[in-house]
């Protein structure tokens, strides 16, 4: 079957071996004559399943044990209400602003205490990563609010800011899984599947067990304790999701083996397709060069009539989803984990060729 090269930032390309053993066990999942999507999740088998997929995520991202993972719904973006709820105490947060998604966690923190930006790279369009210093946060500030990776400006953290202290809770849902990360050097980790983790559906959350309070005034979905509590089970979780992580987690863990050789594949991908940028008389990179995304790579031509016209023509060669996020416009390559290093390579074979037609 011929597929495309989906460079989507998300619901991203899964890997093609883990969507063939789920296409295998789609009609009877380990001989249970059932699909994972039918059977109960209070079930012996289902609940092999998540205590697996937990299992293999701790081994591979080496989670300390005073820390819990939880498998939630609503996406990442719910967990910008579910935090403030969770989290605040002298109901005010810092924050450093890097995109998008950090400014819908502002507008979502606002409505529950006060929001310190105690630093911001939105002046430059979000081109870089603000560097912080633990004297620049607030003294009754909860817990300083991150993102790790930025899809929409392709820029990443390469330095775990000091907190003075403070927990620090990071968005890691594009960048989860590709490489290894210190886990106790955050307080809370969460991320959406749908990029490097399976489909969408999904939300990971990481928290140290110490965060994890009573609070009664909570609505019970909102409530990490609830949730914590139950073993993720207080309502039906995303069986399917979940499954779909756990294959995943397994093709990470037995056939890449672990995270260290997925951050190396993923540095060369990164590097064939920034390499060939830098040298570009056509394409250019916006992005600090010590603060880029090995996950999201941006790039314009300076000129919006050719960026369509690139993306045109590259959607005809099988090259998918490349148009740039609509707040900046351009180009954008997303090379999550499942994308193919071949993938990328005849990628910049078409780029070159698209740069040679424009008589550069």
């Amino acid at each position: 079957m011929n597929r495309v090269y989906n460079f989507s930032a998300g619901p991203s390309c899964i890997f093609e071996d883990v969507l063939q053993k789920a296409a295998d066990q789609m009609l009877d999942y380990e001989d249970s004559k059932m699909s994972v999507m039918e059977m109960s999740h209070r079930s012996k088998v289902y609940e092999s399943i998540i205590t697996e997929c937990e299992a293999r995520l701790r081994r591979l991202m080496n989670i300390p044990e005073n820390y819990k993972v939880l498998f939630l719904q609503g996406g990442a973006s719910l967990q910008f209400t579910m935090i403030p709820m969770n989290l605040l105490k002298n109901k005010k947060v810092d924050v450093i602003n890097t995109g998008q998604w950090t400014k819908k966690a502002i507008t979502e923190h606002k409505k529950l205490g006060e929001v310190n930006i105690i630093a911001s790279s939105q002046e430059d369009t979000f081109s870089y990563i603000p560097k912080v210093s633990k004297e620049m946060i607030s003294e009754d500030s909860d817990y300083v609010y991150i993102c790790q990776n930025n899809t929409i400006y392709g820029t990443a953290y390469n330095y775990v800011p000091d907190t003075n202290g403070k927990p620090l809770i990071a968005d890691f849902s594009s960048c989860i899984l590709s490489k290894p990360y210190n886990v106790a050097d955050y307080d809370l980790i969460f991320a959406g599947a749908q990029k490097n983790m399976g489909p969408a559906g999904l939300t990971v959350v990481i928290i140290r067990e110490d965060l994890i309070e009573e609070k009664p005034e909570l609505p019970s979905m909102l409530s990490y304790k609830v949730h914590a509590d139950n073993g993720s089970m207080f309502n039906t979780p995303p069986t399917y999701s979940i499954y779909m992580c756990g294959l995943v987690l397994e093709y990470l863990e037995e056939t890449i083996g672990g995270l260290e050789n997925m951050q190396k594949i993923n540095e060369e991908k990164a590097k064939i397709l920034y390499d060939f940028i830098d040298s570009s008389k056509l394409f250019k990179n916006p992005v600090n060069k010590e603060d880029r995304s090995i996950m999201n790579v941006t790039f314009v031509t300076g000129d919006e009539d050719l960026d369509k016209l690139f993306v045109s023509e590259a959607t005809k060669n099988g090259f998918v989803n490349l148009k740039g996020h609509r707040s900046v416009g351009g180009m954008r390559a997303s090379i999550y984990n499942a994308m193919p290093i071949e993938g990328v390579k005849k990628l910049v074979a078409f780029m070159k060729e698209f740069e040679e037609k424009q008589n550069v």
